[in-house]
């Protein structure tokens, strides 16, 4: 059994160890524009992402504020104003201009993501400032 865990750790590590080369060398040949069009969008991704993470512990007089009320449905309806308020802010750094049904699954995911953490986020804080 060890020896099938050091043959397929040798054989993830040579495919990543390829993956990474060959991303890098598409890096290389890829026309100026386009490499600056790339990072333009990591860069608002990753701006976005610190966004949704900030946002729940920002308003966290809100979250007590809707705890206090003690109804799941008041609680859902803040929790589903809070996701779409972040999917309305990662649409507007693309200027609303998602082409392609990749970009619109990655759309969709980082937005179903943002939803589960703002849920876990807002259950955590109104657990904890009670």
């Amino acid at each position: 059994m060890d020896f099938l865990k050091s043959v397929v750790g040798k054989l993830v590590t040579g495919a990543v160890i390829l993956a990474v080369f060959a991303a890098g060398l598409a890096w290389y040949h890829m026309a100026p524009a386009d490499r600056s069009s790339m990072a333009g969008g990591a860069g608002r991704i990753v701006g976005w992402i610190i966004g949704v993470t900030a946002v729940p512990w920002a308003i966290f007089f809100l979250i007590q504020r809707v705890a206090r009320l003690d109804s799941n449905a008041a609680s859902s309806v803040f929790i589903l104003l809070l996701t779409l308020l972040e999917a309305a802010g990662l649409a507007w750094m693309f200027q609303f201009t998602i082409h392609g049904s990749a970009a619109w699954t990655f759309f969709a995911v980082g937005i179903l993501l943002a939803g589960v953490y703002n849920l876990l986020a807002c259950d955590w804080i109104a657990e904890r400032f009670e």
